[in-house]
């Protein structure tokens, strides 16, 4: 009998979806044994002093492939952060930097806390820690971290700020998604939207929807979910919903997306928003709408929920968000998913180029990051659709999966590994 979906963990689904692709693509069983297993895992548990007292912090950092480069990949704080978790996240970006052409393999990285329980002398000392226990398991030619759910520039500055001090010189390659005065690139903090409004809007041509006649419902309204937003409503695109942790306002006209993030920071949340209606973030998925974001955690749509989807296409801003037979079933629907390691590529991207500047002593313009980051996500869509959906009939994250498994196998066998 098939296990109960709330029972499949994401590392258990991303592992089925490798070897369904791997039959429907004939790729040769022992080839795609080595995507099965991660590289390398490093797990430390620390002691910190923090305002709270004393508390035992447990932070995971997951090597997942380095066939095609130095490892890369975010680093999350958040209270459900598992190792298991963690090797699906460092899984899905080996694909995605495998798909964007980026010289990288993958990693991801946690640490189990919740950050609104901590004040941010905590947070630094949580966050330097975790630097001296995992520096010799970095470096900008062996794993770069970054920002992912709950970190940001401040905390990554920290952390190079760290690394620099062990190795006793200046290492900025060694993070990327750093504040600006310390080597961080122009439009990094918005990257992940934008490159997910590229993707979005080629899809949009692609099938001839006018991009000024959709409706749209972003679930998370952190900094990917937010600044999408802000793109589409700049743009004349209408967001009638958006939700955070603590709940969801619509507005079937459309939502004034710059006075919804003015009342989100007078009062911590989008919930209230006046003239809006508040929903849950059940709800936010299922409205009859165009266009659904999911852009906050993985598995919020399920067996349990599909049936209920509405929209003609779901833009993945966050890892993992549809399980794997919830996909097939939206598949069935004529539903377009624009999967996760396509279109929240942006970031991984950005920090690719500020990691060459790093590397360079370089400083590109916002303008041509931008142009760059267009090029790249609007090549990566054409080769799939061109040479996948179109040809073989299947949907985009199948496409995606194939193109990435099959240029990682091909790196491991000039590298004779396998």
């Amino acid at each position: 009998m098939d296990k109960d979906i709330d029972q499949i963990n994401p590392y258990d689904d991303a592992m089925g979806r490798i070897t369904e692709v791997a039959e429907r693509y004939n790729i040769d069983e022992k080839d795609i044994e080595i995507l099965k297993h991660p590289k390398k895992i490093l797990m430390v548990n620390f002691p910190v002093h923090t305002s709270r007292g004393l508390k035992i912090i447990s932070g995971y950092r997951v090597q997942y492939n380095d066939a095609l480069g130095p490892t890369k990949g975010g680093l999350r704080f958040h209270p459900h952060v598992s190792i298991t978790e963690v090797k699906a996240l460092a899984f899905w970006m080996t694909l995605k930097n495998a798909l964007l052409d980026l010289p990288y393999g993958g990693a991801k990285g946690g640490i189990t806390i919740d950050p609104r329980g901590f004040t941010q002398r905590d947070l630094e000392e949580i966050s330097r820690e975790y630097i001296r226990q995992i520096h010799s398991f970095i470096g900008p030619a062996k794993d770069i971290p970054a920002p992912d759910v709950y970190t940001n520039p401040k905390i990554m500055g920290w952390m190079m700020d760290e690394f620099g001090k062990i190795k006793g010189e200046h290492v900025p390659a060694v993070i990327t998604g750093k504040p600006l005065s310390i080597g961080g690139s122009q439009a990094r903090s918005y990257s992940t939207a934008m490159g997910g409004f590229c993707v979005l809007r080629e899809a949009l041509a692609k099938y001839k929807i006018n991009p000024l006649q959709t409706k749209t419902a972003i679930q998370g309204f952190g900094n990917a979910g937010m600044n999408l937003a802000k793109i589409m409503n700049s743009n004349n695109m209408i967001v009638v919903a958006v939700s955070d942790s603590k709940g969801g306002i619509y507005d079937k006209n459309g939502l004034n997306i710059k006075s919804v993030i003015n009342h989100k920071n007078e009062t911590g949340s989008v919930v209230n928003f006046t003239g809006a209606k508040n929903i849950t973030n059940n709800d936010i998925l299922e409205l009859n709408v165009d266009i659904v974001v999911p852009a906050a955690l993985e598995n919020v749509i399920t067996q349990k929920n599909v049936q209920n989807i509405n929209a003609k296409i779901i833009l993945e801003l966050a890892n993992g968000p549809i399980t794997r037979k919830a996909d097939k079933m939206l598949y069935e629907k004529k539903i377009i998913v624009l999967p996760d390691i396509l279109a929240n590529a942006g970031g991984v991207t950005v920090s690719y180029f500020e990691w060459m500047q790093n590397l360079y002593g370089a400083r590109w313009t916002e303008e041509e990051i931008l142009k760059k980051l267009d090029n790249r996500m609007k090549n990566a869509f054409d080769e799939l659709y061109d040479n996948y959906v179109s040809e073989s009939y299947v949907d985009f994250r199948t496409a995606a999966y194939a193109y990435a498994i099959k240029k990682i196998i091909q790196a491991e066998k000039d590298r004779g590994r396998i």
